[in-house]
């Protein structure tokens, strides 16, 4: 029997497929400038001194009356507030409370967003319209002015001594200097984007014909949103992340401000922006060091987000 050709057998088999061919081209967008580099190393280096932070010679809490409003020297590298406090302790300490809420506001958004995006898309119809109706009556409210009624809310009823149910919340809430009224706070005013994202997407794709075939193979709807529609929607949900990340960094800065943010004397931004303020005519660098801390951080999520956007989109990979 006349045994099959090289050739014969290279046209029966499949050739494998490369799956990394799209990471050099991700690499690429993401430092493709100077820009983004720097973006990232900055990054970098405010992440570092935030974890860094409990290894500085001096806490955040940590008060000399006798060198109170003193300028950047040796002992103290950017100085110390009226209370005689290391600011570059506080800032560090505060760049931690930042990248908490950043990232944990950003998975609570998307967690929300995504269920009840995925909920609107797949089941359409009356669910849907309802769905949409109550989304669209909070974007009604505007952002801020919603995150500070609510971080008013919270923070009115978990900052005392209740018992009950909601004794543990409270217990947290007071061990984490009022951080977790913030994350809820960021959390619930976040999702909405997300969530009109992945309904557009999930309505886009969910009369495919491989979702129609999942269907007519027995597969039910959770399923099929979470193997087949969910995978899909990954790109949207990314630019989503990008977005809110930075958001959340400028809002919490922002409640911490007008003091609905974390209770004195947890550092924040924020909070050393209001002290900053106050002494602003005489001491100046005690503003600017807080204000320019958040611009560079805004600055370089901003730019890394527009390079992940970019990477994700089809059309310019195909022109890299």
């Amino acid at each position: 029997m006349r045994q099959p050709t090289t050739e014969a057998l290279s046209l029966v088999a499949p050739r494998p497929v490369r799956t990394t061919r799209r990471r050099p081209a991700f690499a690429r967008v993401l430092f493709r400038t100077p820009f983004t580099a720097l973006a990232t190393l900055l990054l970098l280096l405010i992440l570092a001194v935030a974890l860094l932070a409990s290894l500085l010679p001096y806490g955040p809490y940590r008060q000399d009356i006798l060198t109170r409003n003193a300028g950047p020297s040796v002992h103290h590298w950017l100085g110390t507030d009226q209370l005689g406090r290391d600011l570059f302790a506080r800032l560090a300490f505060g760049a931690r409370v930042s990248s908490v809420v950043a990232v944990a506001s950003t998975l609570v958004a998307l967690t929300i967003g995504v269920a009840v995006g995925s909920i609107a898309g797949y089941l359409g119809g009356r669910a849907d319209s309802l769905i949409m109706r109550l989304v669209d009556a909070m974007y009604a409210f505007p952002d801020l002015l919603f995150a500070v009624l609510l971080s008013a809310l919270i923070k009115g009823n978990l900052s005392g001594s209740i018992s009950g149910p909601l004794a543990g919340l409270v217990f947290i809430y007071h061990a984490t200097g009022g951080l977790l009224g913030v994350l809820f706070t960021i959390g619930l005013t976040s999702w909405l984007t997300v969530c009109r994202l992945v309904r557009g997407q999930i309505l886009s794709l969910k009369h495919a014909e491989y979702v129609d075939a999942a269907r007519c193979a027995g597969a039910s709807g959770p399923y099929i949103v979470r193997a087949h529609l969910l995978p899909n929607t990954i790109a949207p949900i990314m630019v989503a992340a990008t977005l809110a990340i930075p958001n959340a960094v400028i809002l919490e800065a922002g409640l911490s401000f007008i003091g609905l943010g974390v209770d004195p004397p947890t550092p924040s931004w924020g909070t050393m922006i209001v002290d900053g303020i106050n002494s602003l005519e005489s001491y100046p660098y005690q503003l600017w060091i807080p204000a320019v801390a958040i611009g560079l951080t805004l600055l370089c999520l901003n730019v890394l987000g527009d390079s992940i956007r970019d990477a994700l989109d089809p059309m310019l990979q195909r022109r890299l």
